[in-house]
């Protein structure tokens, strides 16, 4: 972190342009991509950076990405005027159109943010940086909408001046700045901008912020910025050490990359626990879930061994099975589905599309060939012409034979001798003949239907 220079003295223009150099005296062998709104943080920041490059005083490439949110009817005039300011100074300009699409629980700022990151992201290269205008007063806001919140450290620690966006490095050069300082060197410098009219409507709770309580704040306390500046650091520098724990709990609690040990978290404390938890979700870019539902977690891995509970999250299900507990998707109820494959005469391979992302089937005369990754095949009996073929996801639980045993058995405790969960056991197809099982894709085949040498053998492999 960048200690804070020349603020306050009359050179504020040089003091801009001398940290802006000095910052990215680190990062001297990357490029990089400004986020550029033609607002004036992201124009100073366009000026300074071309005008350290025009001087040699800065080494790096410069690309410029404007994200169209399509939200203002201005938008076109923006795109013509970020073109025009990248053709006087010749930098290469990127304009990249988004679909902010209105969802629930999730605010328009809040989308349109996620939007654009996400936009930055895929019109940077590897290495690049990332650059934005955020300046101090944006850190205030920032600060403030999450103690309104009620967030904790993570949240609190407001804006770093560096941090990991994807596979990029996200920088704020301009971070220990204020809105004020910026507006000065845009004036000198007798620099044009964008004024989004979306900045001065006060139902957005940052307009609010800006325009009705950060001068107010402000003139009660003129260092407010750099002390709540001061308190987001506190706030980081806490969270790492929360972090650091997690990661200690997590080593002895983790089976496997999306599967945690019930006991093992059971026996931290409460405050262990959701500290832990919220590290495995960060990890995994699940938005972070309330105090009430880490609380019904923990409830739910203390139920009785028998039992299978969980708990949706917004994008994600936490289920417990036996002693693990379960980082999974959100899945679709597959009861209803059913497929007939026409396999008669078959001479070529057929497939079949399987519903939610569960891959595909396929079915074919040729010889079993070596199994691949994320495939299973065996090879089964042909039906006969008139049979009907079907695949689905439901069961009447028949007796089987599986290839492995000596004797017969139910299928539901059949599945449950393979320990496979009960919500993959609902995400597992079942191919029958005329109603009768044939085979649990993806884990046997029923004895009475194994292919041999001198029966008309069909291959069928399902590539998850």
């Amino acid at each position: 972190m960048f200690a804070f220079l020349f603020i306050n003295s009359p050179y504020f223009m040089l003091s801009i342009e001398s940290y802006v150099e000095s910052f990215f005296l680190n990062h001297a062998k990357r490029n990089i991509l400004i986020a550029y709104s033609g607002g004036v943080d992201s124009q100073v920041l366009l000026h300074c950076l071309a005008s350290l490059k025009n001087q040699n005083r800065l080494k790096s490439l410069l690309r410029v990405c404007h994200v169209d949110h399509g939200l203002s009817e201005n938008s076109a005039q923006w795109q013509d005027f970020a073109t025009k300011q990248c053709q006087q100074l010749n930098i290469p300009l990127e304009i990249v159109c988004v679909n902010v699409k209105v969802q629930a629980q999730k605010s328009l700022e809040a989308l349109a943010r996620d939007a654009r990151y996400n936009a930055l992201k895929s019109s940077a290269t590897d290495g690049d940086l990332i650059v934005t205008g955020h300046h101090s007063d944006d850190q205030v806001e920032t600060f403030l909408l999450a103690l309104k919140r009620g967030s904790g450290l993570k949240g609190l620690s407001a804006m770093q001046q560096e941090m990991a966006l994807g596979q990029q490095l996200l920088v704020r050069p301009l971070l220990n700045f204020s809105r004020a300082d910026i507006e000065r060197y845009a004036k000198k410098h007798q620099l044009s901008w964008i004024e989004d009219e979306s900045n001065i409507d006060e139902r957005f709770d940052r307009n609010f912020l800006r325009h009705q309580i950060l001068p107010k704040l402000t003139q009660r306390w003129p260092s407010i910025n750099s002390t709540i500046a001061r308190s987001a650091e506190h706030c980081f520098e806490a969270q790492q050490l929360l972090d650091e724990l997690a990661q200690q709990d997590l080593v002895k609690s983790q089976f496997s990359k999306n599967i945690l040990d019930t006991a093992a978290l059971l026996a931290l404390t409460q405050a262990r626990f959701n500290n832990t938890l919220r590290y495995f979700l960060s990890v995994h870019n699940i938005l972070m879930p309330s105090s009430q539902q880490l609380q019904q977690i923990r409830l739910q891995l203390s139920a009785e061994g028998d039992k299978s509970p969980m708990v949706q999250l917004a994008n994600c299900c936490l289920r417990r099975y036996k002693n693990e507990l379960h980082l999974t998707d959100i899945f679709k109820d597959l009861s209803s589905w059913q497929e007939t494959v026409n396999l008669a005469e078959l001479t070529e391979t057929k497939t079949l599309a399987l519903p939610d992302n569960l891959g595909n089937l396929t079915f074919s005369v040729d010889e079993a060939k070596e199994h691949q990754k994320h495939c299973w095949q065996a090879t089964i009996l042909a039906p006969k012409p008139e049979q009907i073929v079907s695949i689905s996801f439901v069961h009447q639980n028949p007796k089987c034979s599986p290839q492995y045993r000596q004797h017969s058995r139910s299928l539901k405790k059949v599945l449950q001798e393979l320990a496979i969960p009960p919500w993959l056991r609902k995400r597992t197809p079942f191919l029958f003949y005329d109603g009768v099982l044939v085979a649990v894709i993806g884990q046997f085949v029923c004895k009475e239907y194994l292919g041999n040498e001198t029966s008309e053998g069909l291959v069928i492999a399902w590539e998850s």
